[in-house]
């Protein structure tokens, strides 16, 4: 089953009066904040106007780990979200609030 399909038919099933296990809704609140981190990235990297493979080279990191976290794909360590941090040139800022989380970049000064 494909991912849209798969989201339409849990859509249909929550419109329904079904619910999900507390399991999946957790899943679903990492998938949200994985989502807004590579959000985040994706917006300073462009921002910058360099490359998935120029941040890669600045971060220590691969062209595909840079995909992988921009589409949303991973969940970073700390010591990762501080490499990335450096390699934007910038501070970062989570803020975590049971189901919702923001990530905000924000740029050096000289």
């Amino acid at each position: 089953m494909s991912h849209t399909r798969w989201k339409l038919t849990r859509d249909w099933r929550l419109v329904a009066g079904g619910t999900e296990s507390p399991e999946a809704q957790a899943i679903h609140v990492e998938i949200h904040m994985a989502s807004v981190l590579g959000l985040a990235v994706y917006e300073r990297r462009t921002a910058l106007g360099i490359s998935q493979s120029e941040l890669g080279k600045r971060a220590e990191m691969t062209q595909p780990e840079i995909f992988k976290i921009e589409l949303g794909g991973t969940i970073p360590t700390l010591p990762l979200l501080a490499r990335l941090a450096k390699a934007l040139d910038a501070s970062l800022n989570i803020a975590l609030d049971g189901d919702t989380s923001t990530v905000v970049f924000t740029p050096h000064t000289a």
